[in-house]
């Protein structure tokens, strides 16, 4: 199979498996959720070998360095190799307390009693 010298931005994230469907890669790039360079991609946009290519999946974006060009969705062992992945680290999670028990037979927590705990669990 010859090598691709260009490959549209929906159809290589959807190959390298950034996102489940071409359609949510298209509709990716139609909300501005994904930059070629540092700029806004449209879907049809072309994409070449060693573009870099930011891309918001869910509540993380991802940073990839475009190392070889797909257009049909292939093995996750061999989409792997088609980008460097330069995303930093997740941030530590910060270590949630421990379950909070109330007493047996205490009742029904009142109003104040439930904003203490949902103040303790963090929200």
């Amino acid at each position: 199979m010859p090598e691709l010298s260009t490959a549209r931005i929906d159809s290589w994230t959807w190959a390298v498996r950034l996102y489940k469907t071409r359609s949510a890669a298209a509709a990716a790039c139609k909300a501005g959720h994904v930059r070629v360079n540092g700029e806004k991609a449209k879907p049809a946009q072309t994409l070449r070998v060693g573009d870099e290519v930011r891309a918001r999946v869910g509540d993380t974006e991802r940073i990839l360095i475009a190392r070889r060009l797909l257009v049909k969705r292939v093995g996750a062992v061999v989409a792997a190799d088609c980008f460097e992945d330069r995303t930093p680290p997740p941030p530590e999670k910060a270590e949630t307390p421990s379950t909070i028990v109330r007493e047996r037979g205490a009742g029904r927590p009142t109003k104040r009693d439930r904003r203490i705990l949902d103040e303790l669990r963090g929200r």
